[in-house]
């Protein structure tokens, strides 16, 4: 039995997923044939470039509200938020997903993905990421079998997964946080690029905190789009209660920022007219000072509506940050070695086709397993 049946599958939002789906499969396929070079504008200034920043990057730390969750239902016994919980790991599931299928492409040999788990390389930070990767994505998707478990009617196999979810939600829980830190530490090995606006030796806690930032946005704005296209019903008292959580996150993220930029960086190299600069600005601007000042104001936490603009809002930011970090905070150093990058239209088309299939796959899901059931 379907656990939703009052979701229509082929809308014409779902049409314009598949079209997307397609198109992007198709410009993958011809990177694979061809290379990056064909596909992509990246040069050896810019390695990393659009599918890095977006996909991984952000994509892992739109992830990071499965662990958060988890962790306040399974460990805190938090039962207010138990009515997310599935969806929040599904997202981070999908979206852990997402970041493996971004990044088989983006390396320049694709096929040797899985070689960490054969070549321990310990001393290498890039190598722990890799790990990180790979042990949580399965982590994910334990947490996520009782759905399909449910669905199948394997009742003896849900049992003895449930008797493990508490250990494999600690398991969760100190993988991720170990994996939004060591992004931002694989940027350490780049000082002499890197502005100082975002180089630091403390890199690592600015993506775990501003990880958490977003996951907790992600949860609340994939909670109200599931409320309003899939019949689903959640108490107000949840948006409210992410929504404080994001305030208090953002507020010991604005310290930080600003510890970086007075003790570090100094104030001038924001106000330049640079690009790094620039961008800095604009990256605090939408994604740290404008949402704390909004959700400073009690009559703004509680507004659904306000707090789904604050979502958005917090999501663009932290996808800047990452964007900022992975390209334009090498900007100058890049310029004066005479290199250059703007995503060529393919990089484009397979961005929007990953994410077209997340969002298909997660309605793929709403709509035959027990997602909103419990």
């Amino acid at each position: 039995m379907e656990s939703n049946p009052h979701i229509k599958m082929w809308t014409p939002a779902t049409i314009i997923m598949v079209v997307l789906i397609v198109l992007g499969g198709a410009v993958a396929g011809y990177r694979m044939l061809f290379g990056l070079g064909a596909a992509t504008n990246m040069n050896d200034g810019y390695p990393w470039g659009f599918w890095l920043g977006l996909d991984v990057l952000g994509g892992v730390a739109m992830a990071a509200g499965g662990f958060i969750i988890a962790c306040a239902v399974y460990l805190f016994n938090w039962k207010k938020y138990y009515p997310i919980v599935r969806p929040a790991i599904l997202t981070a599931f999908l979206g852990y997903l997402m970041a493996v299928a971004a990044i088989f492409l983006d390396i320049g040999h694709p096929f040797r993905l899985p070689h960490p788990m054969f070549m321990w390389q310990y001393h290498s930070v890039m190598w722990v990421v890799a790990m990180h990767v790979i042990f949580y994505t399965a982590t994910l998707a334990l947490e996520f079998s009782p759905m399909l478990l449910e669905r199948l009617g394997w009742h003896k196999a849900l049992r003895m997964v449930n008797k493990v979810m508490v250990g494999a939600v600690i398991f969760g829980v100190m993988l991720s946080t170990l994996h939004q830190s060591s992004l931002g530490a694989v940027f350490l090995i780049a000082p002499s690029k890197m502005s100082p606006l975002w180089w630091d030796t403390k890199m690592p806690f600015h993506f775990l905190v501003s990880a958490v930032a977003m996951g907790l946005s992600m949860v609340s704005f994939e909670t109200m789009l599931s409320c309003k296209f899939f019949k689903h019903k959640v108490d107000n008292e949840i948006f409210y209660g992410l929504a404080r959580g994001s305030l208090i996150v953002l507020s010991f993220y604005l310290l930080l920022k600003l510890y970086q930029l007075f003790v570090v960086a100094g104030p001038g190299l924001a106000f330049n007219g640079s690009v790094e600069g620039n961008m800095y600005l604009l990256e605090m601007l939408i994604g740290v000072i404008l949402p704390i000042i909004l959700l400073s104001f009690k009559k703004n936490r509680t507004n659904v509506k306000t707090i789904f603009s604050v979502n958005m809002i917090v999501i663009a930011g932290v996808l800047l940050n990452r964007m900022n970090v992975c390209v334009f905070s090498m900007e100058s150093f890049n310029t004066w070695k005479g290199f250059a990058y703007f995503p060529s239209w393919m990089e484009f088309f397979v961005s929007l086709g990953i994410i077209a299939l997340g969002v298909f796959l997660f309605k793929m899901s709403a709509k035959h397993l027990p997602l909103f059931s419990h």
